[in-house]
């Protein structure tokens, strides 16, 4: 960061003279607040996906979920002549055998509930509480950034981590499904059979669904991260707070909260593999994603702007 960015409003730079000139005879520039601009902020935006994808534990964190769908392949693959019984569950894993493009689903349907929401609360988690614990909020607010386009910059990356890990997830089963099991027409679970085009425009259409169903769990992230200053605290609360509305979330007896909870149309995806789509239930959960992100988008913003960064 040059000294430009880092000396507070109104300040010359250090070598200036009384008349306004440093010693080499250049005139020295007053720095002040900077417009608040679509370049500013994309500028602010490529900082944050720096931040955030350079980070070993990203890497880490993203390799696993480019991992798991191989190991369910590799599992699926090993007991293909076992029998099944049971549920729609193992059914919608069955389906693997028969075509390698539903591994996509199938990895997808078992990262969502568990895996994905882990790496998102772990990234969102840090994402100011982190910067507050090494202190270079505090120079990122003198240089200065705004601190409503620095959260606006901050959860956007977020979202930009979503699609990534929901992509890793997506790739990965998609290319372990092609080397483990045929290809070809997709027998959806509706029972209707779609050419291979249809049902791979269907696969990016759920990967894309997924992804999206995250950000109520990026603005959550988010707001924790602005109520502490140490971002293991931030993370481990945050991941916490999806372990704990996942298990509310399987107790009948709170049908009434149920359709409140975050969690609960993560997999209404699933719908989107019927002739035709069924949309009610997908509609509900980006419904209800949007005003997560309303409600703690506001409350981080509050609480952001008004926070004292003394660190």
């Amino acid at each position: 960061m040059s000294q430009a960015e880092t000396a507070p409003s109104g300040a010359t730079l250090p070598g200036a003279t009384a008349s306004g000139s440093t010693a080499s005879g250049v005139p020295a520039v007053a720095v002040g607040r900077r417009p608040q601009t679509a370049a500013g902020f994309l500028a602010l935006f490529r900082n944050e996906l720096h931040l955030t994808f350079r980070r070993m534990r990203t890497k880490v964190l993203l390799g696993i979920l480019a991992v798991l769908p191989v190991l369910i392949g590799v599992v699926v693959k090993l007991n293909t002549d076992s029998p099944h019984e049971g549920g729609g569950g193992v059914n919608f894993i069955a389906q693997t055998t028969q075509n390698g493009l539903f591994l996509v689903f199938t990895a997808l349907a078992v990262a969502l509930p568990v895996f994905l929401p882990m790496t998102v609360g772990v990234v969102a988690g840090d994402s100011v509480a982190g910067e507050a614990a090494t202190g270079t909020l505090r120079y990122l607010l003198v240089a200065p950034a705004g601190r409503t386009r620095l959260l606006a910059a901050k959860f956007t990356a977020g979202l930009v981590f979503c699609l990534a890990a929901t992509a890793a997830v997506a790739l990965a089963a998609l290319a372990t499904g092609a080397a483990l099991f045929p290809l070809g027409e997709v027998t959806l679970i509706s029972g209707d059979t779609i050419g291979f085009g249809d049902a791979l425009l269907r696969a990016v259409l759920v990967a894309g669904v997924v992804a999206v169903s995250l950000s109520g769990l990026v603005a959550i992230g988010l707001f924790v991260s602005t109520l502490t200053g140490s971002g293991i605290a931030a993370m481990a609360a945050t991941v916490g707070l999806v372990v704990t509305v996942q298990i509310l979330d399987a107790f009948p007896q709170l049908d009434a909260v149920r359709p409140f909870l975050f969690t609960h149309y993560w997999l209404s995806f699933a719908d989107l593999l019927r002739e035709p789509m069924y949309w009610d239930s997908v509609w509900k959960d980006l419904g209800l994603q949007a005003a997560y992100v309303a409600v703690f988008g506001a409350a981080a913003w509050s609480r952001f702007t008004s926070r004292d960064i003394s660190a």
